[in-house]
């Protein structure tokens, strides 16, 4: 038989005062049972695993939690050190129980993952939404509420720094808040100071000597405004316990950080609660507070009349006392004042052993709607105002490998998570692990898991993926992800097929040297990749190529440089043709040439001169006859449309840097396509340059940005 030392024995039997004999055996049994499992076992932090279960069993007890509570408490280390603690658990207590302690271990996991990623608001909030949607029984968060207070009192009197910061910084940024929207004010304020005094214990000792200063001041004050306001209250024949509310020292560090003032500058640290028999009373209370000090203008809270998102209900006040010093007073009933100490523990107390009864399971659905953080929440004015439990149990929260959180749709699969994680992972996704073992990437992901994507080098997603009786993906996510995938694969394809029928139509009909560009405009169509996945797609047909091929190129260039306002321009300034003067001039859109390219002019019918590169391919195919000399003369001031092609390794930002580049050189950029396959990118840019000087100039810059392989002009 497990035997306690005499301490111990005694603050469990203090704390079991209350209980049922009964009540009391089972949790004596429970220890007993434990006992030899547990031995000389210790936790992480070094605390001896018995030891912190009877201190949990008391701090259980002291808030009046139910048997069930306390016992699933002393059993949360059995998982560790039992293998077969489910069938003992269910024979021994049953189900109830035994689901108790999966939930606290579940929890437990979650707890210890969630200080490795937890450094960003999103991802605290999301830590809170997992533990909601972890937990059926809401008794799992209570419990782990009173392990996490018990461990920082442990952690406070020890030299494991590391582990001290790591559960203090947990204990502020997810424990106490947690408390607080259940109504556990005295475990929030346990969590808040502890935390506060481990992570900055000068500026707690600070707080804490300055209000041992004041002190007997304070003391001697509010004992004055006791007996003052009993004498008129039993006077006015209300039956009240009036006590000095002390104001806890992070409370007094957060409103100093807030307000940016100083400890001697905090006008309210003195303040009494009053407790009456009913509503009733708590106004005629507050009347005769007001009644004998002033109250300050907008210093009075009804959270009776309309009680706070955690249920809490009292009258809060501020007024100006004896001695000209500010009071603050909270006025409360005995069953409000019981709620607010206890909060969810005070629900589940059922001594005489009945079932939950349906105002009990009202709570239950009010608990999990409390928790729904909706403070956090941007907006939750589409939310349905009663039991808005539904925003959790749809969703799904697992770990990365590194501790981070990722919310995924009920149903999820290791696919979806790769989806959510990054693109290019769920690309590449080929495998998948979960909590380390191998799973079918169909495996429908659970609450609280971690999960590890194995991935391929290269490749992309399956088409069976986006077969829905195959159930490989939940999210909406990953399936748009998929389908612009295959979407891009497949007019790639096109474009690939519609070249290769072009150019063999124009080689069959003796044209190859025709301009492409000039061709894909009689179509209606301004880029090229466009005019070949109409063609690739069967859009367009042999014979219609065929005809158009046999267009006059001249005249297809004329049409296409002059008609097309987004793509015409002034025409250009500083170009002298020889023998003519003031000749409308245009560039040629199949070459774009910029000074000081060599230039020829080629004279159009009735639509001015094109001035075509002397290197374009175009060139030899036109009659000579109606070409003329051209040169880049001066004056010189315009702008040039110029095409750019840059190929480059794939990341995100890449094309920002790209076009980072054009706006530090003051170039305009006109026209943009890009294509990414396969972790490479490939870019078309039409830009106005002043000449070729500023264009290789450009051109340097982008080659020198990471990742990018090759940048010329096209």
């Amino acid at each position: 038989m497990y035997v306690l030392n005499s301490n111990m024995n005694k603050t469990l039997e203090g704390a079991l005062s209350h209980y049922s004999d009964a009540e009391r055996t089972s949790i004596r049994q429970t220890l007993e049972f434990l006992a030899p499992y547990y031995g000389e076992h210790r936790l992480t932090v070094g605390q001896k695993v018995i030891d912190h279960a009877i201190n949990v069993a008391v701090r259980l007890a002291k808030i009046q939690s139910d048997t069930e509570s306390i016992i699933g408490a002393c059993l949360f280390y059995l998982p560790t050190v039992h293998e077969k603690y489910r069938e003992e658990l269910i024979e021994r207590y049953g189900l109830g129980i035994t689901e108790l302690v999966d939930g606290v271990s579940r929890m437990e996991k979650i707890s210890l993952l969630s200080g490795k990623d937890a450094s960003t608001d999103h991802q605290v909030e999301s830590l809170r939404k997992m533990m909601l949607a972890m937990v059926a029984d809401m008794r799992v968060v209570l419990i782990r509420l009173v392990q996490h207070t018990e461990l920082l009192h442990y952690l406070a009197e020890t030299n494991n720094a590391a582990a001290r910061d790591d559960y203090a910084r947990r204990a502020l940024d997810i424990f106490a808040p947690l408390a607080g929207r259940l109504g556990m004010w005295p475990i929030k304020s346990e969590l808040e100071q502890l935390g506060f005094r481990i992570l900055q214990p000068e500026t707690y000792a600070n707080i804490v000597h300055l209000l041992h200063e004041h002190q007997s001041d304070r003391q001697a004050f509010i004992e004055e405004v006791i007996a003052k306001l009993a004498h008129d209250l039993s006077a006015a024949g209300i039956d009240a316990e009036i006590s000095g509310r002390p104001k806890h020292v992070y409370s007094i560090y957060r409103k100093m950080a807030r307000k940016e003032i100083d400890f001697e500058a905090i006008r309210d640290l003195r303040a009494i609660r009053v407790l009456v028999a009913d509503i009733k009373d708590c106004y005629m209370v507050l009347g005769l507070v007001h009644a004998l000090w002033t109250p300050i203008p907008k210093e009075f809270d009804d959270y009776i009349a309309k009680p706070k998102n955690n249920r809490y209900r009292s009258l809060h006040t501020a007024v100006i006392g004896p001695q000209q010093k500010v009071l603050e007073v909270q006025i409360r009933t005995w069953d409000m004042h019981n709620d607010s100490e206890f909060g969810i523990a005070a629900h589940w107390r059922y001594k005489d052993g009945t079932k939950r009864n349906e105002d009990y399971e009202t709570k239950i659905a009010w608990l999990r709607q409390v928790l729904e953080w909706k403070e956090h929440i941007v907006d939750t004015t589409e939310v349905a105002p009663k039991y808005k439990t539904e925003l959790f149990q749809d969703t799904v929260y697992v770990f990365t490998p590194q501790g981070k959180v990722i919310d995924l749709p009920r149903g999820s699969t290791p696919i979806d998570f790769a989806y959510r994680v990054h693109t290019d992972l769920g690309h590449r996704c080929r495998g998948a692990k979960v909590d380390g073992a191998i799973v079918p990437l169909t495996y429908k992901l659970e609450q609280g898991q971690r999960v590890e994507i194995t991935a391929a080098k290269n490749g992309g997603p399956s088409r069976d993926w986006l077969n829905t009786t195959l159930e490989f993906i939940a999210s909406p996510h990953a399936r748009v992800k998929i389908r612009h995938w295959f979407n891009v694969l497949d007019n790639e394809e096109s474009v690939a097929r519609g070249r290769v029928i072009v150019e063999r139509e124009l080689r069959s009909n003796r044209n190859s040297g025709l301009n492409l560009i000039a061709i894909a405009h009689q179509f209606q169509f301004s880029k090229l990749e466009e005019f070949f996945t109409a063609v690739g797609r069967g859009e367009i047909t042999a014979r219609q190529l065929k005809e158009a091929s046999n267009t006059d190129v001249e005249e297809v260039a004329s049409e296409t440089t002059l008609t097309r306002k987004a793509l015409a321009g002034p025409a250009l300034k500083g170009i002298l043709i020889v023998g003519v003067d003031k000749l409308l001039t245009v560039p040629a859109k199949c070459c774009k040439p910029v000074p000081p390219d060599p230039i020829v002019g080629f004279v159009t019918r009735g639509r001015g001169v094109s001035i075509h590169r002397q290197s374009c391919h175009n060139v030899p195919r036109l009659p000579a006859e109606r070409l003329i000399p051209a040169d880049w003369g001066k004056g010189g001031d315009g702008v040039f449309s110029v095409d750019i092609f840059v190929e480059a390794n794939d990341r995100q930002g890449l094309l920002k840097d790209i076009t980072d580049v054009f706006s530090r050189e003051k170039i305009n950029v006109t026209a943009v396509n890009t294509v990414s396959r396969r972790d490479l990118a490939t870019m078309f840019f039409t830009v106005e340059a002043k000449d070729i000087g500023q264009l290789h100039k450009v051109l340097d810059l982008i080659r020198d940005i990471g990742g990018v392989t090759n940048a010329r002009r096209k």
